[in-house]
């Protein structure tokens, strides 16, 4: 429970009353009441009005704010404003300031716009979050600190390069070593001066987003200001704990957001929070994969929702109306997946500047007479009804597939072989799979304990850091089933390339050796030919993208390639280690295949589905106490059934007892508790 002053799943979201008047906040107050809201977050981008120069604070405006809404029944999450710094900052101390990577130095505007490698950006943060939190540390509105928003953006300023060297003698000692592991006899950058390291950026190293020439240097860059950013925020967050102990932090990350180290940042968020924005088009799949990755950064703990628009973005291409239904559908999709919290961005739309067209909770024509507050407060009255019931449920997911930030960098920072190749879109084929079957999985990174899972999927590993293949190798030794794919265990944690025969250090255990890489051209394919039928995979399957040209040595061929001049090499094969299997994929297979063949694995380890439904029904299950509860979510505009055994269960939201077969809505929500 993120806080037990109020024991259900919060509702509410981010809310501007410094943008208003007294009398629409005494409208708000009225309409918070009808949709049901509990919880709002403020103080978001306050900061101009909290210190308006150096010497001053006032915060007359937030001590009424904080009064008001807990009179009137809602409580606070309390923002720290740290995410845009105030006017007067940027012109006394242009240093707060960012370079971006073409080495323009910004002025003043827009947000994130700070260098979270200023002393003096830090030390007025630091100050700025004391403050808030010896002003605020027993005031009964409060329920749950809130850094920053959405922090993100790397500096490429001479105070970041400076801070960047420091960082590299610590990690490495000498440059003697920094060259060894940066390679850098290639093209003649030997450094012999620790002030000759510059970084980078499209002035130097780096161009159009993630190409550059030194993979080991950038990789290292994205390594440091993850560092720095976190730094930053551990800044405000002791300053907070030092008043505030008791009390949940966190800021809201992004979910597969490229620029940070989610698993690191995960140690010192006290709950895990994050915004979710899909697009019309989103894969349903994708979403869940992404309330799932928010779920595993803290080993399954529930997670809080922090952001989700009632309706329509701002900032998409294309700023869709979520259909009657989907609010509700999505908002539980969440709640599925491990949320203990639904909240929007934002409670009243904005007049001005560039947010007033992202929907809110209450539109511009100010009432309650609206599609979105209509679903709102129905949405409201659920929550309500469902009360503690499924505060700090888990998860029980026997499968796990591996994600990690720091191989997605140097994946994306690889100067080949595809331009193609996309390591997000290649877990989420495998994540689809499973989820089409019915199969929970979790996302998982490489600290997790393995022994809790039944098969472990790693795509595309390509770099292999120290100590995962004993980790790896252990896990299938005691019985797991370790999957993993082509352009895996390539290269060590600083980009350099493991000699002998790719996979590297994972040869031994998959019992099969790659001489090339074939990466095929967009309208190219290939087919993978099952050498014997097995469970419903038989025949052949298209793949694309690239194929590894492999050897087996000790391993099973399971299949081999249709065509080309390397018709006939093995594609698929599994090799026996210890007590389980650790089975290679050497190219990018089409969905029917990873369907079947994830769908053999889990059936051999005794994974089950969860039920048998048609495409378009999602099934997720949660556990607490020994209780279970089935989410059954209807993505489809008609209405489809789904057979959930015969044990009867208990809809949460209707009191209904099901059982057999249940039928959901169009964009219908089951709840079912096997409560007796």
């Amino acid at each position: 429970m993120i806080n037990d002053k109020l024991p259900k799943i919060w509702y509410g979201g981010d809310y501007n009353p410094e943008q208003w008047d007294a009398p629409t906040w005494a409208e708000d107050e009225r309409m918070f009441k009808l949709a049901g809201i509990d919880v709002a977050t403020i103080n978001v981008f306050s900061w101009a009005m909290l210190q308006p120069d150096e010497d001053t604070y006032d915060f007359s405006f937030l001590d009424a704010q904080m009064d008001r809404l807990y009179k009137s029944g809602t409580y606070v999450c309390l923002a720290t404003s740290t995410a845009a710094h105030p006017a007067w900052m940027a012109r006394k101390y242009p240093e707060v300031t960012q370079v971006d990577v073409k080495g323009r130095k910004r002025k003043f505007g827009g947000r994130h716009n700070s260098n979270m490698n200023s002393p003096i950006y830090r030390k007025f943060a630091e100050r700025l979050a004391s403050k808030l939190a010896e002003r605020y540390k027993d005031h009964p509105a409060l329920v749950a600190w809130h850094i920053n928003n959405e922090i993100s953006n790397y500096d490429y300023s001479e105070q970041s390069a400076a801070a960047f060297r420091v960082w590299l003698k610590k990690r490495y000692g000498s440059l003697d070593v920094v060259n060894k592991v940066w390679n850098t006899r290639f093209w003649g950058h030997t450094f012999y001066d620790w002030d000759e390291i510059v970084l980078p950026s499209e002035l130097s190293e780096e161009w159009d987003g993630n190409n550059t020439n030194f993979q080991g240097l950038s990789l290292d860059f994205r390594r440091f200001m993850n560092d720095a950013h976190l730094e930053c925020y551990l800044l405000e967050y002791n300053a907070i704990k030092k008043h505030c102990p008791n009390v949940q932090i966190t800021t809201n990350l992004m979910g597969f957001y490229p620029g940070l180290n989610y698993f690191e940042w995960a140690e010192h968020l006290d709950v895990i929070s994050w915004d979710n924005y899909p697009a019309l088009d989103t894969p349903v799949s994708f979403t869940a994969m992404s309330h799932d990755l928010m779920r595993g950064l803290k080993s399954g703990q529930p997670f809080m929702l922090m952001e989700q628009t009632p309706s329509q973005q701002n900032w998409q291409p294309y700023n869709s109306l979520k259909r009657p239904g989907v609010m509700r559908l999505w908002s539980y999709q969440a709640v599925a997946h491990g949320a203990d919290t639904v909240l929007f961005f934002q409670l009243r739309r904005s007049v001005g500047a560039c947010e007033k067209y992202h929907g809110a909770v209450i539109e511009h024509v100010g009432h309650e007479h609206t599609r979105v507050f209509r679903e709102t407060a129905e949405l409201g009255r659920e929550l309500q009804l469902l009360g503690d019931e499924l505060l700090d449920a888990r998860g029980e997911a026997k499968v796990g597939i591996l994600y990690d930030w720091e191989n997605r960098w140097a994946v994306e920072l690889s100067s080949g072989p595809s331009v193609g190749l996309d390591y997000v879109n290649e877990i989420h084929k495998y994540y689809d799979a499973l989820y089409q079957e019915n199969i929970e999985a979790d996302l998982i990174g490489l600290k997790e304990d393995f022994s809790k899972y039944k098969v472990i999927i790693a795509p595309v590993l390509y770099m292999l850091k120290p100590g995962v293949k004993e980790k790896i190798e252990a896990f299938v030794k005691a019985g797991g089933t370790f999957v993993t794919t082509y352009f895996s265990g390539i290269v060590n944690e600083n980009d350099i390339v493991t000699l002998g025969g790719y996979p590297g250090e994972l040869r031994n255990l998959l019992g099969i050796w790659a001489e090339e890489i074939d990466s095929l051209l967009p309208e190219m394919s290939n087919e993978i030919v099952m050498e014997k039928s097995w469970g419903e995979l038989n025949g052949s399957y298209k793949c694309n993208l690239l194929c590894d040209l492999i050897h087996a040595e000790g391993a099973e061929v399971l299949a081999r390639y249709g065509s080309d001049f390397y018709q006939g090499m093995p594609v698929l094969t599994a090799n026996s280690f210890g007590e389980g299997k650790a089975y290679y994929v050497a190219t990018s297979p089409d969905a029917a295949f990873l369907r079947g063949f994830l769908g053999n694995l889990c059936a051999e380890q005794n994974i089950l589905p969860l039920v048998k439904a048609p495409e378009g029904i999602e099934s997720v299950q949660r556990v607490k106490n020994g209780v279970s509860y089935l989410f059954l979510l209807n993505h489809t505009n008609g209405e489809l059934s789904a057979d959930i055994g015969s044990t009867e269960r208990t809809d949460l939201l209707t009191g209904n007892k099901v059982s057999g077969t249940a039928a959901i809505p169009a964009h219908g929500v089951l709840i079912l508790s096997d409560k007796k």
